[in-house]
């Protein structure tokens, strides 16, 4: 329950704020389909066993995703900021659904980048974006907490998808797991998408936290930069730098943490329940760090995220054993968690929330390219010395970069 001045507007009855229906919807779509997507990893080995490609070669599918997805994900911004959620999520569950079904029927290398690298990179365009500027749109008060609440999706279907896809593809084969994991997809994405709105004003009611007879916060040109304003900001150029190292180093991890710990002797089901500690812990990443971008600001925890990345992968590169690998992932997990809550709310810190969904889809192509390269650099790295302990050493000094690029960071001045 909310009270008048809170999340109501003046003459509506006070009664449970629509927007947290908006978030639970937002964190279906998120846990959907970034936990199928983070399983590409429990199906790489059995592509790889079947068409005996190159690691680097189906690492580029993924690879290819994240280029579209990233790219599209500035027109996905922009339409969001114009008509709204419900319409671009419907057409983002109808690829992504379509994409993984296509690839149950994949024979050949370029069916792998057509049906994986471009379909699926549609469908993933609104896997981010559209749900976390949605998210910052309906609060004022609680932003980093409940936009923490939205990323926990990621981190659940982490700790669950990858699991699933193990056991789906020891019993019924890595196609028909394909095809259970695209009617899911769809069918959960394309529902939840009916009831997203884009901001309270659709619902006639406010931000939560935001008094009714205040201005509108969007609508307020003199605290929010357009995107041509934003990006002639040094603020954007090391949001976007960062956003790239923490895809860079995010990715690498997700497609070959998984090969990497069976490299070692670790059996197929371990190196699943590794992958999904890292994202049951970044569960907790989003609570933690949202909870305290609201007391501590925005720029600070950004910052303490990437020195637990860093830490996280520095210890992986001599890591051996399954309790180390174990270890690794809970702290990833909790940086991971960390610095997906908050890239959202600091967006809206630096520039404002008028032409949010642009500006964030915009900056969100650094973290693309950064997930793009990173898997790429990984499997060539793995092919060329045939161990993955330089790749993941690059890793940790990209994740380093970042962390120095976030303590430099300072407030965006808007007039």
């Amino acid at each position: 329950m909310v009270s008048q001045g809170v999340g109501q507007s003046p003459g509506i009855k006070p009664g449970f704020f629509y927007g947290y229906i908006v978030g639970i919807l937002a964190f279906l779509i998120m846990m959907a389909s970034i936990g199928s997507h983070n399983s590409f990893g429990v199906f790489f080995k059995p592509l790889l066993t079947e068409f005996g490609w190159t690691r680097a070669m189906t690492s580029g599918a993924f690879s290819l995703s994240m280029i579209v997805g990233g790219l599209l994900g500035i027109l996905v911004g922009g339409l969001t900021d114009r008509f709204g959620p419900r319409i671009v999520l419907t057409f983002c569950g109808l690829f992504l659904g379509l994409g993984y079904l296509l690839m149950s029927q994949a024979s050949v290398l370029w069916q792998l980048y057509l049906f994986y690298g471009i379909i699926i990179g549609i469908g993933m365009a609104g896997a981010w974006v559209p749900l976390v500027s949605t998210t910052a749109r309906w609060f004022v008060k609680r932003r980093g907490m409940m936009t923490g609440f939205v990323v926990a999706g990621q981190g659940i279907g982490t700790l669950i998808a990858p699991p699933v896809a193990n056991q789906l593809i020891s019993v019924y084969g890595w196609r028909t797991s394909y095809i259970i994991l695209g009617v899911t997809v769809f069918i959960v994405i394309v529902l939840a998408a009916q009831y997203m709105r884009r901001d309270p004003e659709q619902k006639g009611l406010v931000p939560y936290g935001q008094n009714g007879s205040e201005k509108y916060t969007l609508q307020s040109k003199t605290k929010s930069l357009s995107f041509n304003e934003a990006a002639h900001t040094r603020q954007f150029w090391l949001f976007l730098v960062m956003l790239f190292c923490f895809g860079f180093s995010f990715f690498s991890i997700i497609v070959h943490i998984a090969p990497h710990a069976t490299e070692l002797g670790v059996s197929s089901a371990t190196a699943a329940g590794v992958l999904a500690t890292a994202g049951g812990l970044s569960i907790l990443g989003n609570a933690v760090f949202g909870v305290a971008a609201d007391r501590i600001g925005n720029r600070q925890a950004f910052a303490i995220g990437f020195v637990l990345m860093s830490v996280a992968l520095f210890w992986l590169v001599p890591a051996v054993e399954a309790w180390k690998l174990y270890l690794f992932a809970g702290v990833f997990g909790l940086a991971l968690g960390g610095v997906s809550t908050i890239e959202s709310p600091l967006a809206a810190e630096l520039f404002g929330l008028k032409s949010h969904g642009l500006i964030y889809g915009v900056l969100s192509v650094g973290f693309t390219a950064g997930a793009a390269v990173g898997p790429f650099v990984g499997g060539h790295i793995f092919d060329v010395t045939n161990s993955y302990r330089a790749a993941f050493l690059v890793c940790a000094t990209v994740s380093t970069v970042a962390f120095i690029l976030a303590s430099i960071l300072k407030p965006t001045r808007i007039s």
